[in-house]
């Protein structure tokens, strides 16, 4: 078996990198938002087999989304505690914005064919 970055067709016949994957990943980090989380399950699976074939700023998006799930998981879970001293609710609000931003930054950068900026931040 060829394990090989084309073996699992990561790199497009032109040469060039498919984005397709990572933007459909971090499409679905957005949808766990209102699906609670189920989708974005979906996505780190997705990210974590695809990790390690390709160029090395498309693997740092997959590095970047695996932290992005991770850090989401702490910083929901840590909000779902603290709704019971009512302030959880602003806190998942927050969560909710950081999210929106880290995937719409990625998405921004995917396009651009570069790694995103500063993969290992705790914020943005």
């Amino acid at each position: 078996m060829n394990d090989s970055p084309d073996s699992h067709n990561v790199i497009k016949p032109g040469g060039a990198p498919d984005i397709t994957l990572p933007i459909v990943v971090y499409a679905l980090f957005l949808a766990g938002i209102v699906t609670g989380g189920l989708t974005a399950l979906i996505g780190v699976v997705i990210a974590y087999v695809y990790r390690g074939q390709g160029p090395h700023w498309l693997d740092e998006h997959y590095r970047y989304l695996i932290r992005t799930f991770w850090l989401a998981m702490l910083y929901f879970g840590v909000s779902m505690l603290l709704t019971l001293v009512l302030i959880g609710f602003v806190t998942t609000l927050m969560a909710v914005v950081w999210l929106v931003i880290r995937c719409v930054k990625g998405i921004k950068n995917l396009q651009e064919h570069r790694a995103p900026d500063n993969v290992d931040a705790w914020l943005i």
